[in-house]
């Protein structure tokens, strides 16, 4: 199933920034209606095409007459249910011009938190697949409370490309590609074409790494490129020629944007949903001896844990970090924190005598563990 829909498969991730006009007084309609356009044709050439899209808490400020946009959350939750009504029905009537049916999908972490609903997600979006519909999808922002949201929606767009194993994700931003240095202080920086490996990237973010949004935009390449997903940052006004059709259609094209090659041994099944589709409850820290064992692909011990971060419940996915304090992995642990404090450095065969019950030998099996 995950073959038939990576074959022709292209997620669209459209910001807020893009989405408005140069003035704030509205939607840029003229970037809407390019990039159904664009969508419609690539539908007709036989692609899946799935949009997620900002704004609603952007056009829901425009229709309440609110000058900036709300701090607190609930205010924030109730713009967005003003504006998520109004931002679809525009995609409803610029999509209906090319006689392209379209579907809200509202997601929120908590649907990719359980395997059951990060299932049902994929199933929903197979089926609008198959029936030649245009998911587009955003954030629940309405309902999610902050420890469940996603809280962007370029990692969003990843997640989403991640969920149905698509060929490419096209973040369309305000920038037209990522650079060695921000370009607005920096003179001298130069758009970066080509990223093989984004882990090994080394730029300039400049302070909080905010400028053009690059921090959130890196992490989605990371999500991305990890299930084996191509990444490309471009500017959204390629959507507004052949630009973005040919980017899309040609994989090896590298004169637009930049592009982030996917990872040649991407994670699957159960082990992308742990890797990516379910937030870390907590953290254990692990010797370099079980960094090792690791990378041999065997199972998480107790033995091999020197520090437990956080409290969490048995069968919680957590971080596995080196004692240097970088990710080596994620996985679902047999145990609650407390108990794995308690038999830290301890062999599997003293377990009993601490806990007073035999329990598996393994703090994490290797089939519920990712190397990140």
């Amino acid at each position: 199933r995950a073959k038939q829909l990576n074959s022709q498969t292209v997620v669209l991730k459209l910001g807020s920034a893009s989405l408005s006009r140069a003035d704030e007084s509205g939607l840029n309609l003229k970037l809407i209606c390019s990039v159904a356009e664009t969508i419609a044709f690539l539908r007709k050439a036989g692609w899946n095409v799935v949009l997620v899209t900002s704004g609603a808490v952007t056009v829901g400020c425009l229709a309440m007459g609110f000058t900036e946009r709300p701090k607190d959350l609930t205010t924030k939750q109730a713009i967005a249910a003003v504006g998520q009504s109004r931002l679809m029905k525009v995609y409803d009537d610029v999509f209906s011009h090319y006689n392209q049916p379209v579907a809200q999908l509202l997601l929120s972490r908590d649907n990719l938190n359980k395997s059951h609903h990060y299932n049902n997600a994929l199933n929903t979006l197979e089926s609008l697949f198959r029936l030649g519909v245009v998911p587009i999808v955003n954030e629940n922002d309405t309902v999610a409370v902050e420890e469940l949201r996603v809280g962007d929606n370029d990692t969003l767009s990843a997640l989403v490309a991640s969920l149905i194993s698509a060929d490419t994700l096209v973040l369309l931003t305000d920038v037209d590609a990522l650079y060695t240095d921000n370009p607005a202080s920096a003179p001298d920086a130069t758009a970066i074409r080509q990223v093989d490996d984004v882990d090994n990237l080394q730029v300039c973010l400049g302070e909080g790494g905010k400028w053009g949004g690059m921090g959130t935009k890196l992490v989605a390449a990371r999500i991305a490129t990890a299930a084996g997903v191509k990444c490309v940052i471009c500017h959204s006004t390629l959507a507004e020629t052949s630009a973005l059709v040919e980017l899309v259609q040609n994989p090896s094209l590298r004169t637009q944007g930049t592009h982030f090659l996917p990872k040649t041994r991407p994670v699957k099944g159960k082990k992308k949903w742990l890797a990516h589709g379910l937030r870390p409850a907590g953290c254990v820290v692990i010797d370099e001896g079980a960094v090792k064992a690791l990378n041999k692909k065997n199972s998480l011990f107790a033995a091999g844990i020197v520090k437990v971060q956080g409290s969490f419940p048995a069968q919680s996915n957590v971080t596995i970090s080196n004692m240097q304090g970088k990710e080596v992995g994620r996985g679902l642990v047999n145990y609650d924190s407390d108990q794995i404090s308690s038999i830290l450095a301890k062999s599997s065969s003293e377990y009993f005598d601490v806990l007073g019950y035999h329990g598996p030998p393994e703090v994490i099996h290797r089939n519920s563990l990712v190397l990140t």
